[in-house]
């Protein structure tokens, strides 16, 4: 194992203290660890927070700020936050508007969110919470009752931040967060495993000249192990199933998110991205927004997934919304 690390039990707690350093408009509570805006709470809005395992930056530290999230929880690697660390920050971020939680679909995530909802409740304060579940790869997993949150959980937390900044209520931006869910599919394939400092070895082995289909973000398996192919294949391995589950037309529009997954370079993730747009030419659906880069990883996993969202003239607009965080930024 060669990490950039001082020891595997303190990467979680330093790596914070860096990002504290790094943007003072960030507030880290680092008792609870939690990343938030410097000017929470903002009066009469909804306050948008998320949170998972570490390993998976930006998502979701990465994302707060003006634009998107308010607070994030960082569990251990590859370790779900605790309900207390959620109730703390949902404390932190409550204005007056109230509160929704952003869970992603694995299982510690969804049952310590819901405890921690429970605990704000019970003193006072509104939340709601709605959990991602855009993976088409498999139906369950590992860590999964049901289908995988992944990078389906970037848009939604760009557009329901846009979304709480116009002052939309709890209600709204929740039903915002459900639309969206709904319209969004994504899948990932994975050219190398990951190494967990804790574990200090890969997760799991694949030869040379394979790749892992339909992975999930902390490496558990996908669809199917099959041999190398070139990005043509690729794409078509990881749009075919997307755009089958999504059930898109001739003139649909979409954004389309080709995520890297921590070990791969940009110039590689750009060719994929010709080849998705190539195949969506050929079903008739037009890309009108996108996002390429490594902005939900595992670590230093080599591999990408693909995401599509349906597009409507309201979801364009939220998109176009300025935004202020580490991770993502235009407009601000």
């Amino acid at each position: 194992m060669k990490k950039i690390i001082n020891a595997p039990e303190d990467v979680v707690r330093e790596a914070l203290r860096g990002v504290e350093r790094a943007h003072p408009e960030l507030t880290v509570d680092h008792a609870n660890r939690v990343v938030a805006r410097g000017d929470a709470p903002v009066s009469d809005k909804v306050g948008l927070i998320s949170g998972g395992g570490s390993g998976h930056e930006p998502m979701h530290g990465g994302f707060v700020g003006p634009g998107m999230l308010d607070a994030a929880c960082a569990g251990e690697v590859f370790t779900s936050p605790t309900p207390d660390q959620m109730l703390a920050a949902t404390k932190q971020v409550d204005g007056g508007a109230g509160v929704l939680h952003i869970v992603k679909n694995y299982t510690g995530d969804v049952l310590n969110f819901e405890m921690a909802a429970d605990l704000a409740r019970a003193e006072g304060i509104e939340v709601e919470a709605v959990v991602i579940d855009d993976d088409v790869a498999v139906q369950d997993s590992t860590y999964t009752a049901g289908r995988r949150g992944v990078g389906g959980t970037v848009l939604v937390e760009k557009l329901c931040g846009a979304a709480a900044e116009e002052r939309r209520s709890l209600a709204d931006v929740a039903q915002l967060c459900r639309d969206v869910n709904a319209s969004v599919r994504s899948m990932g394939i994975a050219l190398t495993s990951c190494t967990v400092p804790a574990a200090g070895k890969p997760t799991f082995e694949l030869a040379e000249d394979e790749m892992e289909v339909g992975i999930g973000i902390h490496g558990e398996p996908g669809r199917e192990r099959r041999k190398l192919g070139t990005a043509h294949e690729i794409a078509a391995a990881l749009v075919d199933p997307v755009a089958q589950d999504l059930a898109l037309e001739n003139g649909d529009r979409v954004l389309a998110f080709v995520n890297g997954m921590g070990g791969t370079p940009l110039i590689e993730l750009y060719l994929l991205f010709d080849e998705v747009g190539a195949l969506l030419d050929e079903r008739g659906v037009t890309i009108e927004r996108s996002l390429v880069g490594p902005y939900i990883t595992s670590l230093e996993m080599a591999g990408a997934s693909v995401t599509l969202l349906r597009l409507n003239d309201d979801l364009v607009r939220l998109w176009d919304a300025p935004v202020k965080t580490p991770g993502l930024r235009w407009g601000a």
